[in-house]
């Protein structure tokens, strides 16, 4: 077998076998296969895509060319959700405890961030104490006696994808649905969890620009997990404006901790009280939706699901007098107000703008290397749908410093202010 006939086979449009899709992956795992040709066959796959059985096979390949958590020996059901990011999505802080004092067991790997969207870690990062680097063995401990935990990804997990990742980030082959897929699948299916709950985001600030995309994503991802008898289920959901009212890592674990206090932005709760539900469902805790959503509420009033999270960050060394007083989180010096040109109403505002506005901060990283800011950030005072009136403030900014015109002249440009008034926008598009 040679890499060239496939590349060229897949090139033509021809189905690749098992055989020949675990030729290739195991070849570029071992490096008999040079960057050069599988950037070809990524190009060729991008060009001629993957039909279903294609996509099992290299989903398959990949999460073999690593490490498989193996997590039947905890007892219960244990339940994941993936997002595909975006601008201020704190959700799996809220959501993870959340689920968690209803006697789920979450067991989540996460990732850091890269470009405007944040990263789960470094969120939690900002937890002075707090570790992301868990053995596999203290993993199961912590799922087993606590029911939760969020860690950072295990390296010798789903290797291939971290390879072809890398790759496809240089090479322009990043925007295929096969290759999305198969990676956040592999990664999932690898991790041990019994259920999968797939945010997939669309708009302005999400990688999938319109809902037609994000649906068409959502449910290739879905037949993946069906395929290897897992209970997948998918939301897609609106990221043309930012969930929530924080960006910036510090900022929105602030927020997360007022909304597990019932204090928090609608959109996030809202969200939040979908997600779990659908994921307590799938858990086999509740029977319905709305009997979800009710227990997921009760949990916030009677603060079982503070304490949850308070009980992850001192599982993992976090110092938690920071979650009963979010106040000593410490923020950027200057709290700067970027004020409205002109009164009426927010029509629409790009979450993109406003992402890279706070990388640039030092919220967000450029390049893997890129070390975090964890004070920096924006925390948005108007949404789409608001009224505004002249020289009212948008938004703030916490910057390290004082003078950053051109950043609030962005801010001002990513917002349409219109005399019309406008509905606020749908949050979630519809549960597959």
């Amino acid at each position: 077998m040679r890499m060239v006939d496939l590349i060229n086979k897949k090139r033509l449009g021809e189905k690749l076998t098992k055989a020949e899709i675990d030729f290739i992956i195991k070849g570029y795992c071992d490096e008999s296969i040079p960057d050069y040709q599988m950037s070809a066959f990524l190009m060729a796959v991008c060009f001629q895509g993957l039909d279903e059985e294609e996509l099992y096979y290299l989903t398959e390949a990949m999460i073999h060319s690593g490490e498989i958590i193996d997590l039947s020996s905890i007892r219960g059901i244990k339940v994941d959700k993936h997002s595909t990011g975006g601008v201020g999505d704190k959700t799996s802080l809220v959501l993870g405890p959340l689920v968690a004092s209803c006697n789920a067991k979450v067991a989540k790997m996460s990732g850091r961030g890269l470009g405007h969207t944040g990263g789960t870690l470094d969120k939690l990062e900002s937890i002075p104490g707090f570790t992301i680097e868990v053995s596999i063995e203290d993993f199961h401990r912590q799922v087993e006696e606590i029911g939760l935990a969020i860690v950072g990804q295990n390296q010798d997990l789903v290797v291939a994808d971290k390879k072809m990742y890398a790759l496809r980030d240089v090479t322009g082959t990043v925007e295929s649905i096969g290759l999305i897929a198969s990676s956040i699948m592999s990664k999932k299916l690898a991790s041990g969890a019994d259920t999968i709950l797939l945010d997939v985001k669309y708009g302005k600030g999400a990688f999938m620009k319109n809902v037609s995309d994000a649906e068409k994503l959502a449910r290739c991802m879905i037949k993946i997990g069906q395929s290897f008898n897992k209970n997948t289920k998918a939301m897609i959901s609106n990221m043309n404006e930012p969930l929530g009212n924080a960006i910036g890592n510090s900022l929105e674990v602030i927020e997360a901790i007022q909304c597990l206090k019932g204090q928090g932005p609608k959109d996030l709760l809202e969200l939040c009280l979908n997600a779990g539900s659908h994921m307590l469902v799938q858990a086999k805790l509740a029977t319905t939706i709305e009997e979800g959503k009710e227990t997921l509420l009760k949990q916030i009033e009677n603060g079982q699901a503070l304490n949850k999270l308070k009980e992850m960050v001192a599982y993992q060394h976090g110092d938690t007098s920071y979650i009963d007083d979010p106040q000593k989180f410490p923020l950027a010096p200057y709290k700067i107000a970027v004020l409205s040109p002109k009164s009426g109403f927010v029509q629409d505002m790009d979450s993109l703008v406003l992402g890279e506005v706070c990388m640039m901060l030092g919220g967000g990283r450029q390049t893997k290397a890129d070390t975090i800011d964890h004070g920096v950030g924006l925390v948005l005072n108007k949404k789409i749908g608001d009224a505004v009136e002249l020289g009212e403030p948008l938004l703030y900014i916490y910057s390290n410093h004082k003078d950053i015109l051109e950043l609030e002249n962005m801010v001002i440009k990513s917002y349409v202010i219109s005399l019309k008034k406008t509905k606020r926008p749908i949050l979630i598009e519809q549960v597959i």
